[in-house]
C-alpha cells in the first residue's frame, strides 16, 4: 500500500500530556498552550477532560479553558468525556468533539475505571447517543493494544473486538493506544493485519508512547498500512499513572520532523512547534522529551 500523502496530527498534550504532571498547571498556562498549538497549524487539539477533579486534578476547570481560548475556525477542540455528567458539562462548554475510552485488557480496565471492559462499553452507550443527538462526533480510545502492565501481551483479537464495538456504537475513529510503549514494528504489523480487514485504516489512528524508543518506528509501520491519523504530544508530555515507568507520548516535533523527511504533508510549522515545546517545558520545569526540540534548543 502506498504511504499517505498527508497525515492528520491529533495533538493530545493539553489533556493526555498535562494530566499526569506533578506541578499544578494554571488555567492561563493551559489556555496559552492550546492557543500556541493552534497558531502552529494544528487543527485537532484535545483541549481538556471532563472528569472528576478528585481523580484527575490537572483537568479541573476544563470549562474555563474552553471559554478562555481564542478559537480558530479551522480547529476542532475536543474533550474526553467518560460519562454522562462529563458529556453534559462538555456540551455546556461548547466542545467540538468528544472522546470515550476503553481498554483491551481486563485487568487494566479494572485498575483504570473499576469495571470490566464489557461494563465500560455499556456505560458509553448513552454517552454516545446523547452526543449524536447534539451532532457531536465521538472518538474512541483503546488502551493497551500492544501490551498491558498487568497482563503482559494483549491479543490482537481482543483489540479488534473492543475497537469494532466502539465503531459499531458510533465512534467515527478508534485511536489505538500503546499505553506502556512496549510495541515494536512486528507487533504493530500483527495488530494491523488483524484489524484492517474489519476496520479500514481510514477509521483508525495510532497513539504511541515512547517508553522503549520505538514510537517513531511503530508509526512508520502504521503508515505502511495506510493509517493517516497520528496522536502526538508537544515536548513528549504525558504518561500513564496506571503503568509504572511509562514515558510520555511520542513528541509532536519528532513525528513532524520524520514526516517532513518522508515528504508527507502535515500543514504544521515545525519551528513554531519547537518553540512551543521549549516554552511549555520551561513552564512545567521539566525536561523537553522531544529529541528534535531539545537538539535544536541546545544548538541555538
Amino acid at each position: 500500500m502506498p504511504l499517505p500523502t498527508a497525515v492528520r496530527i491529533v495533538e493530545v498534550s493539553p489533556r493526555d500530556g498535562l494530566q499526569n504532571e506533578l506541578l499544578p498547571v494554571t488555567i492561563e498556562t493551559r489556555i496559552a498552550l492550546v492557543e500556541r498549538l493552534a497558531d502552529a497549524g494544528l487543527t485537532h487539539i484535545e483541549t481538556g477532560s471532563f472528569v472528576s477533579p478528585k481523580w484527575v486534578p490537572q483537568m479541573a476547570s476544563s470549562d474555563a479553558v474552553f471559554s478562555g481560548i481564542r478559537r480558530q475556525p479551522q480547529v476542532t477542540y475536543s474533550a474526553l468525556t467518560p460519562n454522562m455528567k462529563g458529556l453534559e458539562a462538555a456540551i455546556d462548554a461548547g466542545v467540538d468533539e468528544v472522546a470515550v475510552f476503553a481498554a483491551a485488557s481486563e485487568r487494566f480496565s479494572q485498575k483504570n475505571v473499576n469495571c470490566s471492559i464489557a461494563d465500560s462499553l455499556r456505560r458509553f452507550d448513552p454517552v454516545i447517543r446523547l452526543a449524536a443527538s447534539h451532532q457531536l462526533p465521538v472518538r474512541g480510545y483503546v488502551s493497551c493494544v500492544l501490551g498491558c502492565p498487568y497482563e503482559g501481551r494483549v491479543s490482537p483479537t481482543k483489540v479488534l473486538e473492543v475497537s469494532a464495538e466502539l465503531a459499531s456504537m458510533g465512534c467515527f475513529e478508534v485511536s489505538l493506544g500503546d499505553t506502556i510503549g512496549v510495541g515494536t514494528v512486528g507487533s504493530v504489523r500483527q495488530l494491523l493485519d488483524c484489524l484492517i480487514p474489519t476496520l479500514p485504516a481510514s477509521e483508525l489512528a495510532l497513539h504511541c508512547h515512547d517508553t522503549y524508543g520505538q514510537a517513531l518506528a511503530n508509526i512508520s509501520a502504521g503508515l505502511d498500512y495506510g493509517i493517516a491519523t497520528i496522536d502526538t504530544s508537544i515536548a513528549g508530555l504525558g504518561g500513564c499513572p496506571y503503568a509504572r515507568g511509562a514515558s510520555g507520548n511520542v513528541a509532536t516535533e519528532d513525528v513532524v520532523f520524520m514526516l517532513n523527511g518522508m515528504g508527507i504533508t502535515t500543514g504544521l510549522d515545525l519551528d513554531h512547534l519547537m518553540a512551543t515545546g521549549t516554552w511549555i517545558s520551561e513552564q512545567l520545569q521539566r525536561r523537553n522529551a522531544s529529541k528534535v526540540g531539545a537538539t535544536v534548543s541546545a544548538t541555538h
